[in-house]
């Protein structure tokens, strides 16, 4: 079965940085377009970066600069290295795959940025 298992999690304080790992099983890893969202309390679920299986990248604006997704896919993994955090950054942040038609969500994990 296809699971998203995330890691990285925590608490830092404001300026701080952070690196957050999803492992991917099931499938054939290198050719799933991977992305990182994030949702804060009372908020909608944002895009944050996504990774294409060739590696392309993008960002939102508001984390460009300061945030870098790459891949390892010897490893099945994507990160999210987190660098300069704001309080603005806390929320809940959810590893996704695309595979064909298919999408899949890990079970998201709480980075909490205190000023």
């Amino acid at each position: 079965q296809v699971q998203l298992r995330e890691s990285g999690g925590g608490w830092v304080q404001e300026g701080g940085s952070l690196r957050l790992s999803c492992a991917a099983s099931g499938g054939i890893f290198s050719a799933s377009a991977m992305g990182w969202y994030r949702q804060a309390p009372g908020k909608q679920r944002e895009l944050v970066a996504t990774i294409t299986s060739s590696g392309n990248t993008n960002y939102a604006d508001s984390v460009k600069g300061r945030f870098t997704i790459s891949r390892d896919n010897a490893k099945n993994t994507v990160y999210l290295q987190m660098n300069n955090l704001k309080p603005e950054d806390t929320a809940v942040y959810y590893c996704k795959r695309d595979y064909g038609p298919l999408t899949y969500w890990g079970q998201g994990t709480q980075v909490t940025v205190s000023s």
